[in-house]
């Protein structure tokens, strides 16, 4: 077991040092901050100065040593437009984007597994097969375009649900969340559903991959020999082999739901992580730009160590596999 947390420790070490290099060099080729930060009209002076304040003066590898030194003691840079840090800045807007997300994977939760466990067990029913249609538009429809149709049908024509923004927050352990509010709860339901839309898409067609194969196993065919109930044999003995693979799934996907939540962000004007990282594409704020991808590689190599680590308690398989190979 040490052996293989060594091993998946020194892999995601690696992964971060990559990622942290590929992110660097692509921000300096896209493009120079200066220009977007100074008027055209100022001189070559102010120019130079401007360009040594931020260390933009130095080769490229000087600037990526510079970053990792200054990133292992906690600093990702200051905004050039802020002028505060880049870390205490995505800080800021870090509870927002997690609200979203956690409220997106509970709706793929609750809603992905009864409709999906239902089209498992009915397969050729006009509901399983209605399901199964939905999550294919689920997988398919374009997320900003399926944001803008929720916001024509609940705010502008139903009048149901705001369009857009946080609503009224209220303070959670000093964090402002939306969710304790009933103004903030309306606010956060269509971005959180548009965003969850793949995923529930997701769950659905997990669950029912699962519940079918559930059905075939022996311990399936011996509780109904026993004369067990429907609904025991399916919540006892169906749902909870199912859930695992499904929660596995959704666990690794929460990575993604936040790194995809900028579109969600931008079309319901979310005051997230989103939101900050557009405002800072247009005028090339680098730290942002790079505190923030790092931030989401982060999470995703952590969320997969996790896992890893999981998978390895609970199955002594995968720590066997791992020291064959």
């Amino acid at each position: 077991m040490t052996s293989f947390l060594l091993r998946r420790l020194l892999q995601s070490i690696v992964v971060l040092v990559a990622m942290s290099l590929l992110v660097f060099i692509a921000l300096y080729a896209i493009g120079n901050p200066i220009d977007i930060l100074l008027s055209p009209d100022a001189d070559q002076a102010e120019r130079a100065r401007t360009i040594a304040a931020f260390g933009l003066d130095q080769p490229l590898w000087q600037q990526y040593f510079f970053f990792i030194k200054q990133a292992l003691h906690g600093d990702l840079g200051r905004s050039f437009s802020f002028g505060t840090p880049a870390l205490l800045l995505i800080a800021e807007r870090l509870p927002a984007t997690l609200e979203l997300a956690i409220g997106a994977i509970l709706l793929a939760i609750v809603l992905g597994v009864p409709l999906g466990l239902w089209a498992g067990l009915r397969p050729h029913g006009i509901a399983g097969k209605s399901i199964m249609t939905m999550s294919i538009l689920g997988f398919s429809l374009p997320t900003f375009w399926v944001g803008m149709m929720l916001i024509m049908l609940f705010a502008v024509h139903l009048g149901w649900l705001p369009s857009g923004g946080r609503g009224e927050t209220a303070l959670l352990f000093g964090v402002p969340v939306s969710f304790l509010t009933l103004d903030g709860l309306k606010h956060l339901v269509l971005p959180a559903f548009n965003l969850a839309l793949f995923n529930i898409a997701l769950v659905i067609r997990l669950t029912r991959a699962g519940a079918q194969e559930a059905l075939l196993q022996d311990y399936v065919r011996f509780a109904r020999a026993k004369g067990l109930r429907n609904a025991r044999i399916v919540g006892v003995h169906v749902l909870k082999n199912i859930l695992i693979p499904v929660i596995t799934v959704i666990a690794l996907q929460f990575g993604s739901i936040i790194a995809f939540a900028i579109v969600t962000e931008s079309i319901f004007a979310w005051p997230g992580m989103g939101k900050l990282i557009i405002d800072s594409i247009r005028v090339l704020d680098r730290p942002v730009i790079v505190a923030y991808l790092m931030l989401t590689v982060v999470l995703f190599v952590a969320i997969n160590l996790i896992v890893d680590l999981l998978y390895s308690l609970l199955d002594p398989r995968v720590r066997l596999s791992e020291v064959k190979g």
